[in-house]
């Protein structure tokens, strides 16, 4: 029979598995940090597109803002010059329209005379 003495019975080093499951956890943690950087980075991009955008329809709303002010200004400037043009043809048109249908003449200024009614 055989029988165990102190002298066979060491103890063999333990294996050093630890360091491998740290290297991969390490290299697993290195992974996830870099695609945390990579959506932070595409989520920074995504946004400074969205802000790009909105600062450009932000030009384009004043730019029609000023477009449609000057429309409106236009069309007023339009609307006076119209109104002066018409007034301007009426009166020829009514001298001539009193003339030949009602017979009636422009007053000689030399035979009018005016009544002061400041006494």
């Amino acid at each position: 029979m055989a029988s165990w003495t102190t002298s066979q019975a060491a103890v063999a080093a333990p294996v050093q598995r630890k360091t491998r499951r740290a290297t991969a956890a390490r290299a697993r943690s290195k992974a996830r940090a870099r695609g945390g950087i990579l959506w932070i980075a595409v989520s920074a991009a995504l946004l400074a597109g969205v802000v790009f955008v909105n600062v450009a329809v932000l030009r384009l709303n004043l730019d029609l803002d000023n477009a449609t002010r000057e429309r409106t200004k236009l069309r007023a400037e339009n609307a006076a010059l119209q109104s002066e043009l018409s007034r301007l043809l009426a009166s020829p048109r009514i001298q001539a329209r009193a003339t030949n249908e009602l017979h009636l003449e422009p007053a000689d200024p030399a035979t009018i005379g005016y009544v002061d009614l400041s006494r």
